[in-house]
């Protein structure tokens, strides 16, 4: 095998053990329809087509699905080191050594509507240390507008 089909083959079951990870994300994935796009180790990006069930009670996307989808964005990002171990040999060491890590807090800025129907969170590591880390996402629709910027930091626990 060619080192890039190596490599493509490699991520490909990269971003599966991440997403089998995530599957018991049922709020992000089940009810608002969230998924995981490309995920790496400080890195994420989640897709999402937007339907009635994402407007609010003035006609607009509820600002809720934006921080949604920057929240699952940011907990892949920091959790696909973890993740990306299970179901593979050092299944064991992931869950004994690994951290898993979960938001201290978020800030949100709305910048505008979308004009399109399909969003895009895409989340990277701004600084990712040993307890805590500091991620950068944007929302943007299929048109490239910026919707909302959001800024996360995260805990690793044990």
């Amino acid at each position: 095998m060619s080192e890039n089909r190596q490599d493509k083959h490699s991520k490909e079951e990269q971003l599966k053990r991440i997403k089998a990870f995530f599957q018991g994300d049922h709020y992000a994935t089940g009810v608002t329809g969230a998924e995981i796009l490309d995920a790496e180790p400080g890195y994420a990006r989640v897709g999402l087509r937007l339907d009635d069930r994402h407007i609010n009670a003035v006609g607009i996307t509820m600002g809720a699905v934006y921080y949604t989808m920057a929240d699952l964005a940011s907990a892949v990002a920091s959790n696909a080191a973890l993740a990306e171990k299970i179901g593979t040999e050092d299944q064991a060491a992931a869950t004994t050594e690994g951290t898993p890590a979960v938001t201290l807090g978020s800030n949100i800025t709305f910048l505008t509507t979308p004009r399109g129907d399909y969003l895009c969170a895409e989340c990277r590591a701004v600084r990712d240390g040993r307890r805590t880390g500091f991620y950068r996402t944007e929302v943007r629709d299929e048109l490239g507008t910026l919707i909302a910027e959001i800024t996360s930091t995260c805990f690793r626990m044990g």
